[in-house]
C-alpha cells in the first residue's frame, strides 16, 4: 500500500498530471498479480510473496517511468524485458535464499532415498539368488521380463517358442521364490 501511494507521487510532473491516480494504482494491482501467481508457480513460500513482490515494485520504480507500468503486461519491449528480469531476479533470490536456510546445520533426508536404496538391495539380492539358482536362460528370460519384455518379444530375439518362454520364465519365478523365501512360503504365493 505504502508503495502504490509512492508511485503516484513519484514521476515526473507532466507525467503525473497526465496519469490518473486509478491508472497507477490499476497498474500496481496488475504488477502485483502478476507477481503473485510468479511466486505461486516458482513454489515460494506464501508467507514471503509480499516482500518479493514489494523488491519488484522497487526495482521497477529504479528502472521504469511509472507512465509506463500500465504497458509491463500488454506489449512486448524493453519495459516489459526488464520487469520480467526483476522477476527472475528476485525469485532466484529468494530461492537461493531458502535453500540455505534449509540446511539447518545438516541435511535433511529425503525418504525417497531410503526406499530407492531398499529397492536396490532387493534387486541385487534377487539377482546373486538368481546366479545360484537359475540357469543362463532363465537369468536372460527374467531380465528381459524385468525390462518390461513381453513373452512375443522375448520370444523372437530367443528364438523359441513363446510357450517355452513362458514356462522357462514360471519356472525361474518358483525356483527363485522357493530360494528367497523357504519352500513353505513359495507354495502359498
Amino acid at each position: 500500500m505504502v508503495l502504490g501511494t509512492a508511485l503516484t507521487a513519484l514521476g515526473a510532473p507532466q507525467a503525473r498530471a497526465a496519469e490518473a491516480p486509478e491508472t497507477a494504482a490499476r497498474a500496481v494491482n496488475d504488477v502485483s498479480r502478476y507477481c503473485t501467481a510468479c511466486w505461486r508457480n516458482a513454489r515460494l513460500p506464501p508467507d514471503c510473496w509480499g516482500d518479493c513482490t514489494q523488491e519488484v515494485l522497487s526495482r521497477l520504480l529504479q528502472r521504469i517511468p511509472t507512465a509506463n507500468w500500465d504497458r509491463l503486461l500488454q506489449t512486448e519491449g524493453e519495459e516489459r524485458q526488464e520487469f520480467l528480469r526483476a522477476i527472475d531476479a528476485v525469485k532466484k533470490r529468494t530461492q537461493r535464499g531458502l535453500k540455505r536456510s534449509c540446511a539447518l546445520g545438516g541435511v535433511v533426508k529425503d525418504p525417497r532415498d531410503e526406499h530407492e536404496r531398499e529397492l536396490a538391495e532387493e534387486r541385487e539380492a534377487v539377482r546373486l539368488a538368481a546366479n545360484e539358482v537359475l540357469s543362463a536362460r532363465q537369468q536372460r528370460i527374467l531380465q528381459f521380463s524385468l525390462e518390461g519384455w513381453s513373452v512375443q518379444d522375448i520370444a523372437e530375439v530367443m528364438r523359441l517358442p513363446a510357450e517355452r518362454i513362458s514356462d522357462e520364465k514360471y519356472k525361474a519365478v518358483r525356483k527363485l521364490r522357493a530360494y528367497l523365501c523357504g519352500p513353505g512360503k513359495a507354495l502359498e504365493s
